[in-house]
Order: C-alpha cells, then sequence, then structure tokens
C-alpha cells in the first residue's frame, strides 16, 4: 500500500481519497478508522417550538421525517431540526446512517434488532422505549455497520 500526502493551499476542506482496485473489507475498515479518527461535528442545533438547543451528537437516537418535518429523538425528548434527511446524511459522522426513505439511525446506539423477513425490522435502543424501523432494502448495510463499529471498538481497546 501506498500512502501520499498533498498539500494544497487553495483546499476549503481537508480531503481524503482512497483509490483501490477493489472494495475490500480491508479498505472498507480503514475507510472506518478514518472517518471515526477525523473531527466530525459534536454538537449540533436543534429546536423546540421556539428555544434553540445544543445536543451531543452521541445522544441522538435517529432522525425521522413526520408531516414535512425532521424530528431529532434522543432517548428522553424530540426535538426538530431546519435540515433535511440528505443534507443530515452529508453533516453526520459515518456512525450515522440511513435505513429508510424516512430515517437516519446512529448506529452506536442500536441495542436490537428484530429481523423481519416480510416487513421493516424492528430496531430497539439502549435504555430507551423508543423505536424505528429499518427497511429491507437497508438492513444488510446496517448490520455491516454495527458490525464495523464492533470490530473498530474492539481494535482500540
Amino acid at each position: 500500500m501506498k500512502i501520499k500526502i498533498e498539500l494544497d493551499s487553495d483546499l476549503k476542506e481537508n480531503e481524503i481519497i482512497i483509490r483501490c482496485s477493489s472494495l475490500t473489507e480491508d479498505i472498507q475498515r480503514l475507510q472506518q478508522v478514518i472517518s471515526d479518527a477525523a473531527p466530525a461535528h459534536s454538537k449540533m442545533s436543534f429546536y423546540k417550538e421556539d428555544t434553540q438547543y445544543f445536543l451531543e451528537l452521541e445522544d441522538i437516537l435517529f432522525f425521522e421525517t413526520q408531516d414535512k418535518c425532521i424530528n431529532v429523538h434522543t432517548a428522553k425528548d424530540i426535538f426538530q431540526t431546519k435540515q433535511k434527511l440528505y443534507e443530515l446524511e452529508e453533516l453526520l459522522p459515518r456512525y450515522f446512517m440511513r435505513i429508510s426513505k424516512s430515517a437516519i439511525l446512529n448506529t452506536r446506539q442500536v441495542y436490537s434488532i428484530h429481523k423481519n423477513i416480510a416487513a421493516s425490522s424492528v430496531v430497539e435502543f439502549f435504555d430507551c422505549h423508543k423505536q424505528v424501523y429499518v427497511s429491507r432494502n437497508y438492513y444488510k448495510a446496517l448490520i455491516h455497520q454495527i458490525e464495523m463499529n464492533h470490530y473498530h471498538k474492539d481494535r482500540t481497546n
């Protein structure tokens, strides 16, 4: 493997590009390690009525569309955001992922997934009664991401 660093003073944001002949598990793990090590916005602002709140991303369970609004779910509360889901996908760290047309999930907060072969599967969270549904199209990718989270956690301990 060859590693190269190029300096470009015209860049507005740092960029890491991985060039490979195929997407192997090793390359995916490397991407995960880089994503997890990269500084991300640890807090974002959300709203509840006329009040703005600044929440740690780790405290967010999932984002979900409801009645043309994006709800931000924590274990104990619900807030709103002005961003669209596709904008959040770009802003959020890699451990957040789309799990349906209407939801983005914090994969680090998943406690269990009740698989349903015929329909959406139910995701449950640690120390919380809330649930969200993962569609069949996103199920395998979610399982893979959760396994990558555990692999990375095991490697750093």
